[in-house]
């Protein structure tokens, strides 16, 4: 019984080395492309015999009816539960007739339904429009968003339906998708270019230097934007340089004229103009030349109603940069990087160049993040695997004849269940080539919480080198939909930024109250809280104050002085407060934080009354 313990427990632990002992799989596969929902989205429509899908939203987004209609089938299964709502109107007593104030109790109904970006009901925000009851008592609507791409109409579709069929008069709806329109050249703002009159929104993609993959992402949101139903097009800014007659093969290379102005190209439903297009190479000159040509081309270049203009920013914080923020009205900005340390200080110069602008950045992409090995199929070679337990166990002398080869067989098959439980995980090992990234940093110390990583791909490249973008012929791929997300949080940062309440998109008001010496927070809907100058000093998270890696808080908390307070405090994007202290520090806090230290403010107080 001794002998058997001590050959299992050699054999145990002669498994616990072997389990690694696999041969690599002599054949490399391709990387493998996930299957992603499908970003033509389905409306679910009951009364209609077909499901509209979001490619006939964008072609004519405010002709789009969904319908339930008394009676209705639907032949796909995708639509089983919404037509059971309208199904169940069969149930109603067709004498039942609407009350007088059908109008009131329908708005009021609707009124549960939240937009999650504008944090009020689609009631108070005015979406509802053009309500209307037939003899039928079949109720129709306009629900008019504040875009076409909206990444939730179809939740807002499926709710109206359900809640108006719950009514016990209603004998069905008809929700028609509208969005607000675009500017035009009489309602556009003072000083826009003729050419830009139309635009609803500028979003300026920028990066502080070159070759960190800024045009590719560019064209990249740009496809996804239009694929969520938007009208988009994009402006290559670079004259030195210019990507896009590389990146974006259009349909027609010919430049024509609308009059006096030039037609933007097209592609697959989205519009391009760069330098590069009407002439070939590079510019050479000097920088005032340069601003001249890019007003010329912002005023001639006829864009028509577009939802969405990219704008794909030439590298750096310099003069061309800062014109162009001034002169566009640009409505957001997303910052490239890639994850070195270097990178990281070339998106705060990013950060700050636009908040002179009063620029809010909504959004971080981290380019070549990281590269995905697929991992190697394990397999065992059993026989040369018993050969090794037999030469160690017979080197030990402790088995012989058919218990030693009943040990080896239990032996080999412990090794077989440990590789298999290995193989279950198909998932594929991030390598982060350049280093972890920084997304926590920006998270922490400057408050933009959309920030996105991009793997470094073979096919990004190959597409961007080819003239057809990556998205277009990887829609369903797991890169694609970081694309895809990233196109939904900037849809949702300009609604906040453009739609919310007081256009300061969910901020709270801070201000500082100098008669009783503290900081004052206000938001809508709650109570106005209180912090102190001195806590809100000792909070700050910069790289002065805590240590980056560790977190360890380099500030000495009683190095700051009850008096302390600040000189001026302002918004940095839509996420962060930016205070300049009286002791020459300057802090930035993201709202997050500062909501965190009011909880706690209120949690000590609630401990001290009940210790009293």
């Amino acid at each position: 019984m001794i002998m058997f313990t001590r050959i299992l427990s050699v054999g145990l632990g002669l498994a616990a080395v072997v389990s690694g002992f696999v041969l690599p799989s002599s054949s490399s596969r391709s990387k493998a492309q996930c299957t992603q929902t499908s970003t033509n989205r389905v409306v679910v429509v009951p009364s209609y015999q077909e499901a509209i899908s979001a490619n006939s939203i964008q072609r004519s987004f405010t002709s789009v009816s969904s319908s339930t209609q008394l009676g209705a089938s639907a032949d796909s299964s995708t639509t089983a539960e919404a037509a059971s709502s309208s199904t169940a109107t069969n149930t109603k007593q067709s004498s039942t007739s609407p009350p007088s104030d059908w109008e009131e109790q329908i708005l009021s109904a609707l009124s549960i339904i939240i937009d999650p970006d504008l944090n009020s009901d689609i009631v108070t925000l005015g979406f509802i429009k053009n309500l209307q009851i037939d003899s039928s008592s079949v109720i129709s609507l306009d629900l008019e968003l504040t875009t076409p791409a909206c990444p939730v109409k179809d939740e807002f579709v499926n709710q109206c339906q359900d809640i108006i069929n719950k009514l016990d008069w209603t004998r069905g709806a008809d929700i028609t998708l509208t969005a607000q329109p675009t500017p035009t050249p009489e309602t556009a703002a003072p000083g826009t270019p003729l050419g830009m009159s139309q635009i609803g929104s500028v979003i300026a993609v920028s990066s502080c230097k070159g070759g960190v993959g800024k045009s590719t992402t560019s064209v990249n949101l740009a496809y996804a934007l239009s694929k969520l139903g938007a009208k988009v097009g994009i402006f290559d800014a670079d004259v030195y340089g210019p990507s896009l007659p590389t990146m974006v093969t259009p349909t027609d290379d010919n430049v024509q004229f609308i009059g006096r102005q030039i037609a933007p190209l097209t592609r697959d439903n989205v519009k391009l103009m760069s330098f590069g297009y009407v002439n070939e190479g590079s510019a050479v000159m000097r920088g005032p030349m340069v601003t001249q040509l890019l007003d010329q081309f912002l005023s001639l270049t006829n864009w028509g109603s577009l939802d969405y203009l990219i704008l794909d920013m030439p590298p750096g914080t310099g003069d061309i940069q800062l014109t162009l923020s001034q002169r566009l009205n640009i409505t957001a900005a997303v910052i490239v990087t890639t994850p070195q340390e270097l990178s990281f200080v070339d998106v705060e110069r990013g950060v700050e160049m636009f908040d002179t602008v009063n620029v809010p950045c909504v959004a971080v992409v981290e380019n070549m993040a990281y590269f995905e090995k697929e991992k190697e199929e394990l397999n065992i070679d059993e026989v040369l695997l018993k050969e090794q337990f037999k030469k160690v166990l017979d080197k030990e002398g402790m088995v012989d004849g058919d218990d030693g080869k009943s040990i080896i067989d239990d032996l080999v098959k412990i090794v077989q269940d440990n590789v298999q439980g290995k193989a279950t995980d198909t998932s594929n090992e991030e390598i982060r080539i350049f280093g972890p990234g920084h997304k926590r940093r920006l998270s922490e110390q400057w408050g933009i919480e959309h920030s996105y990583s991009i793997p470094l791909l073979s096919q990004i490249a190959q597409n961007g080198d080819s003239g057809t973008p990556f998205i277009l012929d990887n829609p369903d791929s797991p890169q694609a939909e970081i694309y895809f997300q990233l196109a939904k949080s900037v849809v949702s940062e300009v609604a906040k930024t453009k739609f919310g309440l007081g256009k300061s998109g969910g901020r709270p008001n801070i201000v500082y109250n100098s008669d009783i010496h503290i900081i004052e927070v206000t938001e809508v809907g709650q109570e106005e809280a209180t912090i102190s100058t001195a806590n809100l000093r000792r909070a700050c998270r910069c790289a002065e104050c805590v240590e980056e890696l560790s977190g360890k808080q380099i500030l000495d908390p009683k190095s700051v002085s009850e008096s302390i307070k600040p000189i001026s405090m302002s918004p940095t994007g839509n996420y962060a407060l930016s205070v300049d202290w009286s002791d020459g520090h300057r802090s930035l806090y993201p709202y997050r934080q500062i909501r965190s230290l009011i909880e706690d403010a209120k949690e000590g107080n609630v401990k001290e009354e009940a210790v009293l």
